[in-house]
């Protein structure tokens, strides 16, 4: 019976990813991409000097943009920058990894407008702190609560139940290399051990609430993205000699165009498309929830930071791994073609730095784990408190958690997977409708911070001075507040500003 489920799940979650959700956010991010003229390449400058703002006076353990920004990174970074690249490329080719540039550079525009409409309706929290992502918006933009409700239920069966879960079996088969059983999987005990001791880390974390999981990601994420880059530097280097081979060999095989149409929805075009959009997950419904609880002046800037971290996701991390399989792949092309996954890019370090570059890669399967099932968890948490703010409640759901976690680690569900898959492919059909109709929201919010930017000034969001905009929780002020610019009210310095800026 489980065989037969796990057979019917994922049929329909290859037909939903393959012919449904990809097209959809391909669309999305084209769309996205005209509309705000290229916001994801004309504010490459701007990502890096919203990175270092400040957060304002909304409370101790409201969370800075760097914060919001390792958060989502560190959810988006995970096991699937190590595993899935490699699964890609095994699978479709190296020609997957141009494929997956060029959805990464295309849904860093989806990025951005779904992590601008978060922070535009983010709401507060007692302490001080913010809430938001899809479910806000689509509660108080759309005035659709079920939905939102609906959209609540999936992220957290997908990612706190789902992913988390895998994350944690991803970890323990790590440990196969060092501590195998005789089928070839991690001994059981070393596998119940990692269950332990990442459950009771997670517990730490979790039960400190979303400001000790900002500081936490905010050390961990760029110490362990550090060490993976430089041990992909170091291959590069020691290999640059077989690099004009490694990019010819994926742009040929990239526009292959016989071999891609010959099997589409197993080519390099595909898998690239696919590995690039769910590696990211922008459009996915899950940044937006870790973008809305920055503190910062507009929304447009936390926008613009979300794009940023597609781009280290995808541009950065994966191609990392990409770098290191592809040098094995020109090297040794017999032995590559028979391995996938973790044992490909385990082999491909080794082939080009040694056995230590095993420990290496475990080592960064651990780090990237961990620092995904708390990035999940916030978005998890966040979430839950949309459905509820009941304090029992919440514990109850941080215990149940915890018990994933373990639960994860020691078992393989194949079932659990396909629902995960099938939880996040529902999750962002809702999240890219959502958007694809408030979009209009995020591209005057851009108007506007363009405007005060040609001004010279740093841009402050008011939602006031945004004609026709669904009441918002945050973003108002005063009406004395309101003749700042000039001495005439901002109201008429953005439309006036807008106007220019379109040439009207």
């Amino acid at each position: 019976m489980n065989d037969k489920l796990v057979e019917i799940t994922g049929v329909i979650d290859g037909f939903m990813y393959t012919y449904i959700l990809v097209i959809m956010l391909v669309v999305a991010g084209v769309y996205f991409t005209l509309r705000t003229r290229g916001v994801q390449i004309r504010f490459i400058k701007d990502m890096f000097t919203s990175l270092t703002e400040k957060k304002h006076n909304d409370g101790e353990k409201s969370i800075s943009s760097f914060q919001a920004m390792m958060v989502s990174t560190a959810s988006r970074v995970g096991t699937g920058n190590i595993a899935g690249v490699a699964t890609a490329v095994a699978t479709g080719g190296p020609g997957a990894i141009f494929w997956m540039w060029a959805m990464a550079i295309i849904g860093s525009a989806t990025a951005f407008v779904e992590s601008t409409l978060a922070q535009i309706w983010k709401v507060k929290k007692k302490d001080g702190g913010f809430l938001g992502g899809p479910a806000y918006y689509i509660e108080q933009a759309l005035g659709k609560r079920w939905l939102g409700i609906v959209f609540a239920i999936l992220l957290i069966l997908c990612f706190a139940f789902g992913f988390n879960g895998l994350q944690a079996f991803n970890t323990s088969s790590s440990l196969a290399y060092y501590i195998p059983a005789p089928d070839g999987t991690t001994a059981p005990m070393a596998a119940i051990s990692v269950g332990i001791i990442l459950a009771v880390l997670t517990a730490f974390v979790i039960f400190g609430g979303a400001h000790r999981i900002s500081v936490i990601t905010s050390v961990i994420v760029p110490i362990m993205a550090l060490i993976y880059i430089l041990l992909s530097v170091f291959t590069v280097a020691s290999n640059i000699g077989e690099m004009g081979a490694v990019f010819a060999f994926i742009f040929a095989s990239a526009f292959d165009f016989q071999a891609i149409f010959g099997g589409f929805a197993g080519s390099c075009v595909m898998l690239g498309i696919k590995r690039g959009l769910f590696s990211n997950e922008a459009g996915m419904g899950s940044a937006p929830n870790a973008a809305a609880t920055a503190s910062v002046s507009h929304p447009v800037k936390q926008g613009l930071i979300q794009a940023l971290s597609v781009y280290i996701d995808t541009l950065l991390i994966c191609s990392c791994s990409a770098m290191m399989v592809m040098v094995f792949y020109v090297q040794d092309p017999d032995l590559a073609a028979t391995l996938n996954g973790i044992p490909l890019i385990q082999m491909a370090v080794n082939n080009s730095v040694g056995s230590w570059g095993i420990h290496a890669i475990t080592f960064g399967i651990w780090a990237f784990a961990f620092s995904s099932i708390i990035g999940n968890y916030f978005y998890a948490e966040g979430n839950f408190l949309f459905i509820t703010r009941n304090k029992t409640a919440l514990f109850i759901f941080r215990l149940v958690c915890v018990v994933i976690v373990y639960i994860g680690a020691v078992n393989s569900f194949d079932l659990a997977w396909n629902l995960a898959d099938i939880f996040m492919g529902l999750m962002a059909i809702v999240n890219i409708i959502a958007i694809l109709i408030l979009g209009k929201w995020a591209f005057k919010a851009l108007d506007d911070y363009t405007a005060q930017r040609k001004k010279g000034n740093d841009p402050v969001f008011v939602a006031d001075g945004i004609e026709g905009m669904p009441k918002t929780e945050c973003w108002h002020t005063e009406a004395s507040q309101l003749e700042t610019v000039d001495g005439n009210p901002i109201k008429e310095f953005i439309e006036e500003a807008v106007a220019t800026e379109s040439g009207l």
